[in-house]
């Protein structure tokens, strides 16, 4: 089911400005145990200073995470400036021979799922773990400090028990956070403050100067990974859902993937994840309180967005799939998103996807329990994107109903 720019623009949200009433699920968040590793572990020393002059909250119990960070960013620099003494020229020069491939969709709709089924590929490259973590040094330090530091990684990812290592396929927000801060991943610490970052979900909303950062930063990144492997770059973002004309302004002949899910498992699970990374990642007291109001805030403005801009995608460039027909039908699935875009390597791929597809017929997902209250919630807000999508309510799934 689709509706036009104009159906979907007939609901206009405004940004949280209350603190909702508190989900059950949300209200146990704590700090959770420390692991060895935060995105903060990756920035620069002028990134890490810029970050402090936005004045996040900070707490005793993050102290240690601060404290690492900071000894972290020298060592950063000091890596970054080596990295580009030796390969800035050629970075400089290196050309983008193939558009890359974005794959679309809100945080929990599957993203995560299909980005690792299409980087089976031998023929499409991505970003991994180190390389997002370390933007502007991996080129110089990946092949002897990934070996020497995997120990410092958790065996799976805390929100979906995903397994993890440095090669992991990763998302390139993560980089961008990292190189230049122009990214709503900071909201880990800024929770409830929606004025810092929002702005950085679209580089349209951003002031000139960072719109100029942001696009050089991106750039950078793809030009550095096409020295790493040649190869079209599969980009997964759920931030780029909100960024479809900037995508096309740099990269017009760019491949789109988009993956949509049923609203009340991505509320879940999105809830879910604002528990395990903020947890992971905050520098003060994490905020159950505002979750809620803004995860349905920015899931609602994530699909208008997309479904107000994706006519610029040109014809044949756009695959759209449903999570819940990838979960059943992966093999098929990625065989069928392969031609439509035209993407190459399939032949190579096929061996590798079906017997990762028999690995997948045993996964057990996350199981969320929605009460009562959080289904009426989500289905009552949101349900011009049920209507949109066509997944049933409640009470249509009833006999009789």
């Amino acid at each position: 089911m689709s509706a036009t720019a104009d159906q979907v623009s007939t609901s206009v949200t405004e940004r949280p400005s209350v603190t909702p009433v508190l989900q059950p699920e949300a209200v146990a968040a704590s700090k959770g145990p420390p692991h060895h590793l935060c995105i903060w572990q990756g920035l620069g020393l002028p990134n890490f200073i810029r970050l402090m002059t936005w004045k996040p909250e900070l707490s005793r119990s993050c102290l240690d995470r601060l404290i690492s960070s900071a000894i972290m960013s020298v060592v950063n620099s000091t890596l970054n400036t080596v990295d580009k003494a030796i390969w800035g020229r050629r970075v400089r020069a290196q050309t983008i021979q193939h558009a890359p491939v974005f794959i679309l969709g809100h945080w929990r709709s599957g993203t995560t799922m299909l980005h690792n089924l299409m980087t089976l590929n031998p023929k499409l490259t991505f970003l991994n773990l180190f390389q997002c973590l370390f933007p502007g040094h991996f080129l110089l330090t990946e092949r002897f400090l990934a070996p020497a530091t995997e120990f410092l990684l958790p065996k799976t990812r805390p929100m979906d028990e995903v397994p993890v290592s440095w090669a992991s396929p990763q998302e390139d927000e993560v980089a961008l956070a990292v190189d230049c801060l122009l990214s709503p991943y900071i909201m880990a610490a800024f929770q409830g403050r929606l004025e810092v970052y929002e702005r950085f979900l679209d580089p349209a909303d951003m002031s000139a100067s960072e719109r100029h950062r942001w696009q050089r930063s991106l750039l950078n990144l793809i030009r550095r990974m096409a020295v790493r492997k040649d190869g079209r770059v599969v980009m997964k973002s759920p931030s780029h859902t909100y960024r479809v004309p900037a995508l096309l302004e740099l990269f017009p002949d760019a491949r789109f993937v988009y993956i949509r899910r049923d609203p009340r498992a991505v509320y879940q699970s999105t809830m879910h994840l604002r528990k395990t990374m903020f947890a992971e990642n905050t520098l003060g007291s994490m905020r159950p309180d505002v979750w809620s109001e803004e995860a349905l805030y920015l899931y609602e403005k994530c699909i208008r967005k997309y479904e107000n801009t994706k006519h610029l995608i040109p014809s044949g460039h756009l695959f759209e799939l449903r999570f819940e027909d990838l979960e059943a039908s992966p093999f098929a699935t990625l065989q069928a998103l392969h031609q439509s875009l035209g993407l190459e390597g399939w032949s190579e791929a096929e061996p590798l996807v079906r017997t990762e597809c028999k690995k997948l017929a045993g996964y057990r997902k996350n199981a969320y329990r929605m009460p009562p209250e959080t289904r009426q919630l989500v289905e009552s807000r949101l349900k011009w994107v049920f209507d949109l999508y066509g997944y049933p309510l409640s009470s249509e799934e009833r006999p009789g109903g």
